[in-house]
């Protein structure tokens, strides 16, 4: 893991191994979740803005959350975002869906 502009930052291999200890939210809109890239198995769509607002506001601040995009941008947002209401250890999956494909870890295409 490595800090990026103030976020941390963890690789897809990375993730693999810290799957069942993380909480993952994948932050797209619903029909890229569902789309060509797929999502993690076990991740939560959650749009970022006024939804992830309101998730935020009722999950634990100590919660280990690893927020997901198409390519690290709006999951790098999501982690500002949660660190603004007090998560303590946000995390941002480095390249999002695209790399994570790229290294062909598994994913889904339904909801």
């Amino acid at each position: 893991m490595k800090t990026i502009q103030g976020v941390l930052t963890l690789s897809a291999t990375e993730l693999v191994h810290l799957l069942k200890q993380v909480k993952l939210v994948d932050v797209r809109r619903p029909d890229e979740f569902t789309g060509e890239l797929g999502h993690i198995p076990g991740a939560e769509l959650i749009t970022l803005g006024p939804d992830l607002v309101r998730f935020l506001e009722q999950q634990n601040k100590e919660t280990e959350l690893v927020f997901i995009c198409r390519s690290g941008v709006r999951s790098h947002e999501a982690c500002l975002l949660s660190q603004r209401l007090g998560f303590l250890k946000p995390m941002n999956l480095e390249g999002g869906m695209i790399h994570w494909n790229e290294l062909q870890l598994p994913t889904e295409k339904s909801r």
